[in-house]
């Protein structure tokens, strides 16, 4: 059994919702050199305030797999499903894993029966990987009572991309099971985003997919923003032109990390990161030429 060293159901207040972060696993240390190439030990160690949550002292990135789940106008929602378990996955960190996920959402008070709504900030392996799980040897989806919410152009562009085997595999099993139960709903999400529920909103974040939305949470004059993939990770905030081995477009993903954060900059939005190792959340401040999260400890 796989688990995450983080605690089970550390949270965040923003206005009166609270923001559970439901750990999956803390993936393995190559990943960073692997994910993000050009944040070399020697551009990490340059950030003294990665170090030691966000980095070890050899520069090695600590990267990890979560979901976000709270309670907005009466809904009950997840932001990104993660990895999944008993996937085949070409990346041996996804392969087969059998964590317990859902006894984790249980205990942060979201037994899967009891989900309304489902964000996928877009629909890459390890963000909808727990959109079903294996019974019977069928994939079903594990939230049956919920509609799961992407962009339509995200959903768009797979629709015509020439999948290689893996990726095929990862939507046979992860996203057309969601379909055919009738519960995917495609959104279109301007440029001034789009609002789904009180309090939610999607925010257009295209590069490192054309159909990249975060999610945008404001609760008693409170925000938080749930990253997706736009940000990896901390060092990015260091270093915006970091971009990800995996981004479809580095050069809009490029240029959507630094809109965004010059947007967060000094403001007290809380910032939540899909990939952030604990304390996951934080307030991106000026640093030096550019930017860098002030950690907020989780409750």
């Amino acid at each position: 059994m796989q688990t995450s060293p983080a605690p089970p159901v550390p949270s965040w207040a923003v206005g009166d919702v609270n923001v559970h972060r439901v750990g999956e696993i803390l993936l393995p240390p190559a990943t960073g050199p692997w994910l993000l190439p050009e944040a070399t030990p020697e551009v990490v160690a340059g950030q003294d305030w990665l170090r030691p949550h966000f980095a070890d002292d050899e520069g090695t990135l600590h990267i990890d797999s979560h979901t976000f789940a709270f309670v907005v106008g009466g809904l009950r929602v997840l932001v990104d499903t993660g990895i999944g378990n008993g996937k085949q996955r070409a990346n041996p960190a996804w392969h087969n894993l059998e964590t317990d996920f859902l006894e984790r959402l249980t205990v942060a008070g979201f037994p899967p029966d009891s989900v309304d709504l489902v964000i996928l900030t877009h629909l890459h392996a390890d963000h909808v990987g727990w959109n079903t799980q294996e019974v019977d040897a069928q994939w079903i989806p594990t939230f049956p009572h919920a509609r799961y919410v992407t962009s339509r152009s995200e959903r768009e562009f797979w629709a015509g991309y020439d999948m290689e085997e893996a990726r095929k595999e990862m939507f046979r099993d992860s996203v057309l099971p969601v379909e055919q139960a009738g519960l995917l709903d495609l959104v279109d999400v301007p440029a001034e985003g789009a609002v789904i529920a009180p309090g939610l909103r999607l925010l257009p974040t295209p590069g490192h997919t054309p159909g990249h939305i975060a999610v945008e949470l404001t609760s008693q004059g409170e925000a938080a923003l749930i990253t997706g993939d736009c940000i990896h990770h901390p060092v990015q905030l260091a270093h915006p032109a970091i971009g990800s081995r995996v981004d479809i477009d580095p050069q809009q993903s490029e240029a959507t990390r630094r809109r965004l954060l010059a947007s967060l900059a000094s403001t007290n939005t809380l910032v939540l990161g899909t990939h952030f190792a604990p304390p996951t959340a934080g307030r991106v401040i000026t640093h030096q030429d550019a930017y860098r999260l002030l950690p907020v400890p989780a409750r």
